[in-house]
């Protein structure tokens, strides 16, 4: 099914999602949830707070400079879905949604020290300026894509907050970033279920879709300074690493809500992409365990005293 046939079959269905998520959408404001008063005690410094582990610290960089990226993610949308309601109507106000992530994060981060704000903005712009984010080449792809970067972007947010908060006392980043991740949900939400009518309209077209974005998902933040780096600290640190992806992606997505192990009438094509998928998951679990066991074996090397 080509992609003005796959949006015209969709449209009933994305009307109903995109009123749903403004019936569930709450108001919320970025200044309400900067923890202004800590400007006094630190404010921006030169080289951010030498308090913060590593692993936060990359988190935070990877967190913001990819809701920076927020032009080119709208520029993607909005050629994927053309023009028309609900289509125009859902990529508009899923940008300005989106547009409220990157001002509290960073205010955020400014207030609090956390990153050294010229390397931070040497960053954005080099981010900007590049415009590097992933193009789904169909529809189905695109949304198969934006439902699992959605996720993996509400679940890094969420981690990373859940770690400020439980090792590092910081309540307020907790906050800050739990708040970001209620959007990044909704919104994943809306995407996911467009997969879940798109099954049904073109199961084919659509395991297809699944299985090539599945198995070259890229990780939100590609492009970043340093991104290889940031990535292996992030995923040492248990906040997204193959193992996330697999149980709280992969798993709850792609084998349960979508189902695509119960998906009848596939062509012979879809039917080799399911069984791609499928190993494509599995070997997902195992990578991540083994990645696991060796960040573990190095750390415990590192708490072992030297003799003598």
């Amino acid at each position: 099914m080509d992609d003005a046939t796959l949006l015209e079959a969709l449209t009933p269905t994305a009307t109903e999602l995109l009123h749903r998520h403004l019936s569930q959408s709450r108001e919320w404001y970025p200044h309400d949830h900067v923890p202004w008063d800590r400007v006094a005690e630190f404010g921006p410094t030169t080289d951010g707070r030498s308090d913060v582990p590593q692993a936060l610290r990359s988190a935070l960089f990877v967190n913001l400079l990819t809701e920076d990226n927020l032009p080119y993610y709208h520029l993607q949308i909005d050629r994927m879905f053309g023009v028309g309601e609900p289509w125009t109507v859902w990529a508009k106000r899923w940008t300005a949604e989106e547009g409220r992530h990157s001002i509290v994060i960073r205010d955020y981060i400014t207030v609090s020290g956390m990153l050294d704000p010229v390397e931070l903005e040497r960053a954005r712009m080099a981010q900007v300026s590049g415009g590097q984010v992933p193009q789904p080449p169909s529809a189905a792809e695109g949304f198969v894509y934006v439902a699992l970067q959605e996720l993996a972007t509400r679940i890094s947010h969420r981690n990373t907050g859940v770690q400020l908060r439980d090792d590092f006392d910081d309540d307020a980043g907790y906050e800050v970033l739990r708040r970001v991740a209620v959007d990044e949900n909704h919104h994943h939400l809306f995407y996911r279920d467009l997969v879940t009518a798109a099954l049904e309209i073109d199961p084919s077209g659509t395991m297809l879709a699944i299985e090539s974005m599945v198995s070259g998902f890229a990780m939100p933040g590609v492009g970043i300074t340093d991104f290889d780096f940031h990535a292996a600290e992030i995923a040492k640190a248990g906040i997204y690493d193959f193992v996330v992806h697999h149980d709280a992606i992969l798993d709850p997505v792609v084998l349960r809500h979508w189902a695509i192990e119960e998906l009848t009438g596939l062509s012979d094509e879809a039917e080799r992409a399911r069984e791609k998928t499928l190993k494509r998951i599995a070997i997902t679990k195992r990578a991540g365990l083994r990645m696991r066991a060796k960040f573990d074996e190095a750390a415990a090397a590192e708490r072992v005293p030297v003799a003598g």
